[in-house]
């Protein structure tokens, strides 16, 4: 009788690869964390000590991606010298750049669900850490305001930047272009439009960006 092959402890980031790879092999979800976790030869204790469901590691994913993003941008030391606009830019030119790392992934696990809210489940945890991260730029920026009249809305922009994230992703979903060149042009845009709309300057950038949506027939 062949001896059992010895299950595993692996690490979160092991059995988020783990479930990438086997979802892109087998181009659907696993049914049954049992039978993902023999084939992978993980503990299935070890996967629940991580993660609750498959919905649990599918959020998770997306949480990953920001984690990885955020860790990213924070080894350049002069970040935190950047201004709001350029940090987030910064962020979303890093955020699409380790998508196109996992594009493959990323198209199947958004374009392979039954519903818009299943997809909206999945992005769940990645809307708080974007909206948090909006939100902190905000409020560093009325910090140096003495006129509250001056102040903008933390709540308010960070819900702007999680609704501009969706639109990114749908556009970079759909980009056909080298390098996906057009998605950068199109976070350029978007942010540059947001940040004058805050500072009360939108005509020119609102204009632009208007045309660039108009000739890739977005609208």
């Amino acid at each position: 009788m062949a001896a059992k092959t010895q299950a595993k402890n692996s690490t979160e980031n092991e059995i988020i690869a783990l479930f990438m790879n086997y979802v892109l092999e087998n181009e659907v979800v696993p049914k049954s964390i049992y039978k993902f976790c023999k084939i992978n030869k993980i503990k299935e204790e070890n996967f629940y000590k991580h993660f609750g469901s498959v919905e649990g590691i599918q959020k998770a994913i997306w949480i990953s991606f920001y984690k990885n993003t955020e860790i990213l941008i924070r080894k350049n030391t002069e970040f935190e010298s950047f201004s709001n606009k350029d940090k987030m830019l910064t962020f979303f030119f890093s955020f699409f750049e380790l998508l196109n790392l996992n594009r493959s992934y990323v198209i199947f696990s958004q374009k392979n669900t039954c519903s818009l809210n299943e997809n909206m489940l999945q992005l769940k945890g990645l809307r708080k850490c974007i909206k948090a991260f909006a939100n902190n730029l905000i409020r560093e920026g009325n910090a140096n305001k003495s006129l509250k009249i001056t102040q903008h809305s933390p709540s308010l922009f960070s819900e702007g930047a999680w609704v501009q994230f969706l639109f990114l992703l749908k556009f970079w979903m759909n980009d056909d272009s080298a390098g996906f060149e057009k998605t950068d042009i199109a976070i350029e845009k978007s942010v540059n439009t947001v940040f004058d709309i805050f500072d009360n300057t939108p005509f020119d950038s609102i204009i632009d960006f208007g045309k660039f949506i108009f000739k890739e027939k977005l609208v």
